[in-house]
């Protein structure tokens, strides 16, 4: 049997984690076309409202529905605006591991989200659903997605030699440049004392509820 992760909300001081919705759409086609997304991530270019309705309405509910991982809108908890994403794939039931990444809108940068958003899934993941570990993967030049990585508690394990294929704007468009992953892992020990360092850090408790 296919186990799914749940319908999930996780609010944190100043985000709430939740599925994501139609009035996302708008947002969420904006973030993606940032330079920055383009870059990393194989999300196409240019991104429409047809396809960020597409992921609202198909792909991330077939994603959850199939067990294979979970999409979940990061929102500022006084605003409700969208801030970012937070998808986890790749999901192994039987040993319990699944990959976690984040996307930030470039209206929301500099702000630490990103780490109090993955921070907040990965406590989640560890302490409600009985996860063991959580990998992250990013391109070895993408110093931010690595920043969060380290803030987290997350524990470099190696690098996948030309495994990633990262994006290059040139005059006539975007360009397919092969690079290496850096791999990270996290495990429920990894993460003591980690919520206490950022909130020094960044002035953020991790998480208050989930529901």
């Amino acid at each position: 049997m296919t186990s799914t992760f749940p319908s999930i909300s996780i609010s944190t001081e100043r985000l709430v984690l939740r599925p994501l919705d139609e009035d996302d759409v708008p947002a969420l086609a904006e973030m993606m076309n940032d330079e920055q997304v383009a870059a990393w991530t194989d999300v196409p270019q240019p991104f429409s409202e047809d396809g960020a309705r597409n992921w609202v309405t198909e792909y991330a509910p077939d994603e959850r529905a199939a067990g294979r991982g979970l999409d979940l809108a990061v929102t500022e908890f006084l605003t409700q605006r969208l801030v970012g994403l937070v998808q986890l794939g790749k999901t192994n039931w039987h040993i319990r591991s699944t990959e976690l990444s984040y996307i930030i809108a470039p209206w929301a940068r500099g702000e630490g989200y990103a780490s109090e958003a993955a921070l907040a899934t990965a406590q989640w993941l560890f302490s409600d659903q009985k996860f063991e570990r959580i990998e992250i993967r990013t391109a070895a030049d993408n110093t931010a997605s690595q920043q969060v990585a380290q803030k987290i508690g997350c524990i470099s394990e190696g690098v996948l030699r030309n495994a990633c294929i990262v994006h290059v704007r040139t005059d006539d468009g975007w360009a397919d440049v092969r690079s290496d992953f850096i791999v990270w892992s996290l495990l429920p020990e990894d993460l003591e004392g980690v919520a206490d360092q950022l909130a020094d850090a960044d002035g953020f408790t991790s998480f208050s509820d989930w529901n």
